[in-house]
């Protein structure tokens, strides 16, 4: 028996892997002209060659998708469906993604 999925949260989970490899270049970008990573897990592996930020970022993201994705139908609390939190994490990387082309467009234009 294979499990089916809503196209919808195809799309979304594949805009979010999208998003979150362009999170990870522009996060090493921005670092590269002397920005600072906020997040004190990730920070460590920004310092480096950036290859262990961008494994464990995109890796620990993948991770999550597939999870909410297999879980979709199930309910949280009761209330709200597992699948509605892949919206919530779109949202939150387009503003992520959107606030690190903004902090990149005053850089250079500095």
């Amino acid at each position: 028996m294979t499990d089916w999925f809503q196209p919808q949260l195809l799309a979304t989970a594949i805009i979010i892997l999208i998003l979150s490899t362009m999170d990870a270049l522009l996060t090493l970008e921005l670092v590269s002209r002397g920005a600072v990573e906020i997040n004190p897990f990730m920070e460590p592996l920004v310092r480096g060659s950036g290859y262990g930020f961008a494994f464990w970022k995109i890796g620990l993201t993948s991770m999550g998708v597939i999870v909410l994705t297999m879980a979709a139908r199930l309910r949280i609390l009761g209330k709200i469906a597992a699948g509605s939190i892949l919206y919530l994490v779109l949202c939150g990387y387009l503003a992520l993604v959107g606030y690190e082309i903004v902090l990149l467009r005053s850089i250079a234009g500095h």
